[in-house]
């Protein structure tokens, strides 16, 4: 439970720097599940893991579905180096703008509803800070917060939960590739022993290569090495079909 409406009204300070909190007609709830997954965003971002950090959001319900998680890392990695107060290129910024409208993506941030209230109140603080001209940056005390609370181990423990299902998932998915890769070598030794048609094998080729690269594509977003791993063995079997054709 936090209070929701922390605005200079409600706020107080005692003599010793205590803070005092009036008015919890507004008051906002988060269940262990949702505190758990922003703890893991304010790990990723005290890590400065744009990787992580966009996993954390698109667990939050943050992103809208179908965004290019390549240019979202790259818009979060500077966001991070402006929280730490590192000067962001603005020629970097403006590639990363005009990546964004020739692939048709846009930053696809949207506010959940069971954040909502969060987020105000985080928003009215920063605002009471940033007017009283503080010079604070919540980002700097945030991992002391955490160890103070007692509550990292948690969050690390589900990162590695998720990373493990992920690995799972991306492990089952290529695993669900092989056997189109054994059958198309089986294919390629009778092939060789013999030999059909030149347009037919050219034209199985490019259908297992072009199947599995799109797979691989998919499969990229999970995991990187699983991704490209597909990509490899689509452009091998695609020159091993060039090379049986000019046989």
């Amino acid at each position: 439970m936090f209070h929701a409406d922390p605005h200079p009204g409600n706020i107080s300070v005692t003599n010793d720097g205590s803070l005092i909190l009036y008015d919890f007609g507004m008051v906002g709830r988060l269940d262990s599940k949702t505190r758990l997954k922003l703890i893991r965003l304010y790990l990723a971002l005290v890590e400065k893991d744009p990787t992580r950090t966009v996993s954390a959001m698109d667990d939050l319900g943050m992103l809208m579905p179908g965004y290019d998680r390549g240019i979202i890392e790259q818009g979060i990695g500077m966001s991070i180096q402006a929280m730490y107060g590192t000067k962001v290129d603005r020629m970097e910024v403006k590639a990363l703008m005009e990546l964004a409208n020739k692939t048709m993506s846009r930053f696809p941030f949207k506010l959940p509803k069971h954040l909502a209230l969060y987020m105000r109140m985080a928003s009215i603080l920063e605002g009471i800070y940033l007017t009283h001209k503080v010079h604070f940056r919540f980002i700097n005390v945030l991992q002391n917060i955490l160890e103070e609370e007692n509550i990292v181990k948690d969050a690390y423990i589900e990162e590695i939960k998720l990373a493990f299902n992920r690995f799972v998932k991306s492990v089952d998915s290529a695993i669900a590739v092989v056997p189109e890769i054994r059958k198309f070598l089986e294919d390629t030794k009778r092939v060789r022993e013999n030999p059909p048609k030149t347009k037919n094998t050219l034209l199985a080729g490019s259908i297992l290569s072009g199947a599995i690269f799109v797979g691989s594509t998919i499969l990229y977003a999970a995991n990187h090495l699983v991704g490209e791993l597909g990509m490899i063995c689509s452009a091998a079997i695609m020159g091993i079909t060039i090379v049986i054709k000019e046989r």
